[in-house]
């Protein structure tokens, strides 16, 4: 039963809304390699950043409140800390990491997003890959659209795709 102050719609009850970018590709692998690719902290090192950029340091936990934490380095010295948690863990086939909390579910200052990526096996080998990026509102939302968000992500994911043969 709904009561006058409640609404069918659990979003405009809760405030939740659509501020996401969302990279949507066929990859060619499984998706036990992907899984292997993202939770395997050697090879997310080979594909993770747009090229020049790196990461160091991971640490991937890949279970509800582990840790996904790695360090973002650029060509000009430029060193981006990046540390979350995982929300939702199920191997090869959908994650969600945030970046508002940090193992412990401490607050993690001011949050940016929260990412999943999902993965449905095709009958040929291959897996369609969804990747969406959550943002707390329009403003951050359109700030990572201005960071290259599709070109970024877009290039990490061909970065990927190149790598899972070899897997």
């Amino acid at each position: 039963m709904v009561h006058e102050t409640e609404t069918a719609d659990p979003c405009v009850a809760t405030g939740a809304h659509q501020h996401h970018l969302v990279l949507d590709r066929v990859l060619n692998g499984t998706a036990e390699k992907i899984w292997k690719a993202w939770m395997t902290p050697e090879i997310l090192a080979q594909w993770f950043c747009p090229r020049p950029w790196t990461i160091t340091d991971a640490v991937i936990e890949p279970e509800v409140g582990g840790r996904f934490a790695f360090v973002m380095h650029g060509p000009n010295g430029e060193v981006m800390p990046n540390d979350g948690v995982f929300l939702l863990a199920e191997p090869n086939r959908r994650w969600i990491t945030t970046d508002a909390f940090v193992k412990g579910w401490l607050p993690a200052g001011l949050p940016f997003m929260s990412a999943e990526v999902a993965l449905t096996p095709l009958p040929d080998g291959r897996t369609r890959y969804v990747a969406t990026a959550r943002h707390w509102n329009e403003a951050t939302m359109k700030q990572h659209e201005a960071m290259g968000f599709h070109d970024g992500w877009g290039t990490v994911a061909d970065q990927l795709n190149a790598l899972l043969p070899t897997l």
